[in-house]
């Protein structure tokens, strides 16, 4: 999968770096690679799917995935 990314110069000297797609997927860096690198981690951990976060009775649903 590709996402698309923002990396921004912050006011505080870190580079701020989020996903447009992924609304609220924020994080920063001291350097660009340091900022890739925590956006990376922040969108693994945003897309993994927790089957506490599933609000349904257990065997009503599944889980799959979807390669795009």
């Amino acid at each position: 999968m590709k996402l698309k990314i923002i990396l921004e110069n912050g006011m505080d000297g870190y580079i701020t770096a989020y996903c447009p797609a992924l609304k609220g997927c924020v994080t920063q860096g001291k350097t660009e690679e340091e900022a890739i690198k925590n956006l990376r981690e922040a969108i693994e951990l945003y897309l993994d799917a927790d089957p506490m976060d599933i609000m349904l009775p257990p065997g009503t649903y599944k889980v799959s995935e979807l390669a795009i």
